[in-house]
């Protein structure tokens, strides 16, 4: 029988995504605090830009998250040092430089991790690359925040000590360093596009990606062990994509979208959660289960043209923009809880 747990390598990956989206949240509440400090017109501003950024991010990374299909918690050492960093953050303790120093600090710590995620990604799987590929704008943007926060420093620090202003001509060096960033950066992690908000179309192709992903790699590997994995996370993300429609998408475009085609995708995928629980049962060393996997590969294919055709285009003829990215907004908070639900989470006490 297929086991459906998950793998340390993926695990440690979601540890570390929950870590980032911990700090993530530090950082906007950082931004909010310092917006209340009474700061000049122009750094304001850009902390004002931080926190548009780094709000729209975290939503990012909750489609992360859900994409990558294991809800965990952050590790212990990281909430522990959130809730230091916050309480000295509130407190008068530290002067307006040193808070924006301990901020310049968070964000190096976010980049970095988001760099780590993304490098070892890239050692355990193309499905997990693609999961996490929309990590690669917000590491983009929080080092393009550092260098932007340097400059700040320097003006802070120089009023501190003197009572002056510093050479505004900071702001040049600044750019320079940015557009180093963009070469620099841009070698490592690809920025994606920047819109802010994802449409449901765009929230149900991620996974569909990601499942064909999932589905060549198991096709390709000899290795029995591998495609245990591989399944195993196949068996997760379309349980958990499958409920959520059923739960969020399918009652909102049946309207429009038509009782029998919204009824022949319920179907579809009552069929195929069928299979997968049959597959379970298979020897994964077995030629047999080689060939039921194909055939599931087929019916998901079928499944998913009928989708990103006729029912993505009855959502653009019917739905506006923001009605479309509500309606991601709820399928994302759907697969979620049921993630949860199915028992997708790792917890760390590290």
């Amino acid at each position: 029988m297929v086991a459906t747990l998950d793998d340390t390598k993926r695990n440690a990956i979601a540890i570390k995504l929950a870590s980032i989206k911990a700090l993530q949240q530090l950082a906007i509440e950082n931004e909010q605090l310092l917006l209340s400090q009474g700061l000049d017109a122009e750094i304001a501003d850009r902390i004002r830009n931080f926190l548009n950024d780094d709000e729209k991010n975290l939503g990012v990374l909750e489609t992360v998250i859900g994409q990558y299909g294991i809800q965990a918690e952050p590790k212990k050492n990281v909430t522990e040092f959130i809730e230091k960093a916050r309480e000295l953050f509130k407190g008068s303790e530290l002067s307006l430089y040193e808070k924006v120093s301990q901020h310049e600090l968070l964000k190096h710590q976010i980049v970095m991790s988001g760099l780590i995620v993304h490098k070892a990604a890239q050692k355990v799987g193309a499905d997990v690359l693609l999961a996490i590929g929309p990590l690669n704008t917000i590491n983009f943007e929080n080092r393009a925040h550092q260098e932007q926060l340097k400059g700040v420093l320097e003006i802070l620090g120089v009023r501190e000590l003197t009572g002056q202003d510093a050479d505004q001509g900071i702001w040049a060096r600044v750019q320079d360093a940015m557009a180093a960033v963009s070469g620099v950066v841009g070698s490592a992690v690809t920025q994606t596009s920047d819109k802010s908000d994802l449409n449901i179309q765009d929230v149900i192709r991620l996974d569909h990606n990601k499942v064909n992903t999932l589905f060549t790699e198991l096709l390709q590997s000899d290795n029995p062990q591998k495609i245990q994995e591989y399944f195993g996370q196949i068996y997760k993300d379309l349980s958990a994509h499958a409920e959520a429609e059923e739960e969020v998408v399918y009652p909102r475009v049946r309207p429009f979208y038509g009782q029998d085609n919204t009824q022949e995708l319920f179907n579809e995928q009552a069929e195929m959660k069928q299979v997968l629980d049959r597959i379970k049962a298979v020897n994964p060393s077995s030629p047999e289960f080689k060939d039921q996997i194909r055939q599931l590969m087929e019916a998901v294919g079928d499944h998913i043209r009928q989708e990103e055709s006729t029912m993505f285009a009855a959502i653009r003829n019917n739905l506006s923009s923001d009605q479309s990215e509500q309606l991601a907004t709820e399928f994302k908070a759907a697969k979620t809880r049921i993630q949860e639900k199915l028992g997708v989470v790792s917890e760390s006490n590290a």
